[in-house]
């Protein structure tokens, strides 16, 4: 897990960082109040990654509505 601010990470190292923290998660060892931390962790890198493929579906879609009107 890493300090970096879930905000400034693009889509593909916040899906990496998701991946990991999901790994670590699954294999244990980890106390109580780590798994905690990497949950949380984990939500927010979730929520991270759907906000940058909603972006993404904007563009497209305005993309798509002003090559419409072009034509």
């Amino acid at each position: 897990m890493t300090d970096t601010p879930i905000e400034s990470l693009s889509y593909e190292a916040a899906r990496e960082e998701l991946v990991e923290t999901v790994r670590r998660l699954e294999t244990g060892g980890t106390t109580l109040e780590e798994s905690l931390a990497l949950w949380e962790r984990g939500e927010a890198l979730a929520k991270r990654c759907q906000e940058w493929l909603d972006g993404a579906r904007q563009r497209l879609d305005a993309a798509g509505e002003s090559a419409d009107r072009e034509e």
